[in-house]
């Protein structure tokens, strides 16, 4: 039984504008109809006996990780929630143990991070296959990525002694190199990239936490045995996480076992790292790779992403411009590293354009904001058949809603009522109210906001069926 775990913390920040922290890029769908975590779950799809997959990410991403695995029919997952970041070697641990209870220390973890793209997807299979069987030999099995340039940005792994005839052992991790190495480990051939993609054996795994980071599995063994089932997820206990330290699995275990072996990886694999990804992705006759409403002219070796708006460029060369409905990105190609530092930048200042797209998605729908002023705020809500949003109520701000499509259920303070469309109703400062659509087809409304202070921190949560708190999310 192969269990495919899919590590899906990350937050892509060298992708904005697309890529935002409360809609990182693992599901943003970059290459295709499917997100980069979709494609991830469904390329293990082909491999033998395989399990329902364990996903291990951030409580403010759980809906849409459960929203994406609806849409491709996976069922059964088990979605585990971090309540911060402490790297790859506690989501991995916390994955082991929870693998190793619902199906025994015999099984196999595929593990993947969620954001990562192949281009050969039955090479993938094959090299899976092979790995599983030499997990199964009582190894933890690491994929040597093959290189196909010269690249500072990842780790490298340099092959030993064979294994049989399909593996290696490790002879030695190597950090991000300069570029002169790079360029050496290339020409000289027996050195790979390190993906951070694994096959390990959960007893085995286990065993090696146990040798080399006892406190680390003892504290996410307390981190699982006192999580709280919360709908679908299983919310890990804040206390012990937080207690743990922040480490990858190559460091705590990779590096010091002995019983690392390495399995070579050809499929096109790719980190999508920075908008360089896109720019191999299907260029066209002047090297430029275009994708929405775009007119070019005179343009070459350029990327340009266009999602609400015509874009249109004149004379420019090793560009990359990324337009979204609330940003703009314009950089040249040597510089999308530094993409990040934007990011950063924007944090620092307080811009909303960090964390949120123009619409926002939530458990029970959307909403995207359309007019701002000083004293107002008019957005566009959409929610989904069935679902409704939290009993609430504000204490600066009132708000009109207008029904433009469906039947919306009200309550605001004691009255229960139905609107539908064209009709509109006042919500004033101060009442509790809740919005729910009680009908079979998607209620669209529009919410004026008026009043001195229009933060979506202006929120006092009574009651919510999706178990968020002010804490974990400040909106509807």
């Amino acid at each position: 039984m192969i269990i495919p775990v899919l590590l899906a913390g990350g937050s892509g920040t060298r992708l904005w504008p697309l890529s935002r922290e409360s809609f990182p890029k693992q599901f943003l769908r970059l290459t295709g109809k499917h997100s980069l975590l979709q494609e991830t779950v469904l390329r293990s799809r082909n491999v033998g006996s395989i399990a329902a997959p364990i996903v291990v990410c951030g409580e403010e991403h759980r809906f849409l990780v459960a929203e994406q695995l609806r849409e491709i029919a996976v069922s059964g997952a088990s979605i585990v929630l971090e309540p911060m970041g402490r790297n790859t070697a506690p989501a991995v641990a916390v994955a082991a143990l929870q693998a190793q209870a619902l199906h025994g220390a015999d099984a196999l973890m595929l593990v993947m991070a969620a954001d990562h793209a192949v281009a050969d997807g039955p090479a993938f299979t094959r090299a899976v296959e092979d790995a599983a069987d030499v997990a199964a030999q009582g190894y933890l099995t690491t994929f040597g990525v093959k290189p196909t340039r010269p690249e500072t940005g990842y780790g490298y792994l340099k092959r030993g002694a064979p294994i049989g005839s399909k593996a290696f052992r490790v002879g030695q991790f190597v950090e991000k190199p300069p570029l002169d190495r790079a360029e050496m480990f290339l020409a000289e051939g027996g050195y790979d990239w390190n993906g951070g993609l694994f096959m390990f054996p959960v007893g085995l795994l286990l065993e090696e936490l146990r040798r080399f980071e006892p406190e680390m599995l003892e504290l996410c063994a307390e981190a699982l045995e006192e999580a709280r089932k919360d709908l679908d997820f299983v919310r890990l206990d804040k206390d012990a996480f937080a207690r743990l330290r922040s480490d990858s699995i190559d460091y705590a275990v990779m590096e010091k076992t002995d019983r690392a072996a390495l399995v070579p990886l050809d499929c096109g694999w790719d980190d999508v790292g920075s908008w360089s990804f896109l720019g191999t992705q299907g260029c066209d006759a002047s090297g430029n790779y275009t994708r929405g409403d775009v007119i070019t002219s005179d343009t070459r070796d350029s990327l340009i992403h266009a999602e609400s708006r015509l874009v249109a460029t004149v004379g420019i060369d090793n560009a990359v411009v990324v337009e979204t409905s609330d940003a703009v990105l314009v950089t040249t190609r040597d510089r999308v590293q530094d993409v990040k530092k934007m990011v950063q930048h924007l944090k620092s200042a307080g811009r909303s354009e960090a964390q949120y797209h123009a619409k926002v998605l939530r458990p029970w729908g959307s909403y995207e904001t359309i007019a701002l002023g000083g004293r107002f705020q008019v957005k566009r809500i959409i929610v989904k058949p069935g679902e409704k949003l939290s009993l609430q109520m504000h204490h600066h701000r009132a708000e009109h809603w207008i029904v433009v499509q469906g039947t919306a259920r009200v309550t605001c303070n004691d009255k229960v009522f139905l609107l539908s469309e064209d009709q509109s109703t006042y919500i004033p400062l101060g009442n509790t109210h809740r919005l729910d659509n009680p009908g079979k087809v998607p209620l669209e409304l529009i919410e004026v906001q008026s009043g001195s202070y229009l933060g979506e921190d202006d929120i006092v949560r009574f009651e919510d069926i999706y178990g968020r708190t002010p804490e974990t999310v400040a909106i509807k």
